[in-house]
């Protein structure tokens, strides 16, 4: 996609939603953390309702350690691979303690070294909590990336650093919520929703549909 086309492209969604926000529920660093390893494979809404009672008894490492990782299972029972995740919760709290004070790092490097935590959910995490213009790429940010033109790549990483260079800079403290977003809710997998698509006339996909 042409630079001019890519500013447009990201221009509409900032009009269309200036300030957007995580549809995870989070009342700290550390509970954005928490919610972000529970959604691997699992839907934001479906976390939601687990996280909720959890983040009232358990808001910090140190009450989800006391908690114990049993307790942290029955929590998180109705996610997906809900016994790695509560094993992963339960670790990483420990080694926030141990090795960071508590505090949840501001850098990928050692927040990468946290049980169940990759580099999509570092990039959500230092975006999210601490406004740096990351890309997190997940499904919906890879399909956009390739389909619309924006970036094409083979692999997540590909998508995320073509989204990287091309993202005009001013855009890119918002702009992997925007695609997510966007994903999400009109340009989906199976049917993408180009009839009500504000970007339909920049999107490269040659496959649109009609209403």
């Amino acid at each position: 996609m042409r630079p001019a086309n890519i500013e447009k492209f990201f221009a509409i969604l900032a009009k269309a939603n200036p300030n957007p926000k995580s549809e995870l529920e989070y009342v700290n660093p550390y509970t954005l953390l928490v919610a972000v390893v529970l959604s691997a494979q699992a839907t934001d809404v479906g976390v939601n309702k687990a996280t909720g009672p959890l983040f009232a008894v358990a808001d910090t490492p140190e009450k989800m350690v006391k908690l114990g990782e049993e307790k942290i299972r029955d929590y998180v029972r109705t996610i997906g691979l809900f016994n790695t995740k509560a094993k992963n919760v339960y670790r990483l709290s420990r080694m926030l303690i141990a090795e960071h004070g508590s505090k949840v790092p501001k850098d990928r490097a050692a927040l990468e070294t946290l049980p169940g935590v990759g580099r999509k959910t570092a990039n959500v995490v230092l975006n999210v909590a601490f406004g740096q213009p990351t890309m997190a790429v997940d499904t919906h940010i890879f399909r956009l990336g390739n389909r619309t033109g924006l970036a094409p790549g083979k692999t997540p990483r590909e998508v995320e650093d073509g989204l990287m260079k091309a993202v005009p800079k001013k855009y890119l403290r918002h702009a992997h919520h925007w695609l997510i977003l966007h994903g999400r809710y009109v340009c989906k997998a199976r049917k993408p929703d180009c009839p009500r698509c504000a970007l339909r006339k920049i999107c490269e996909y040659k496959a649109k549909t009609e209403a």
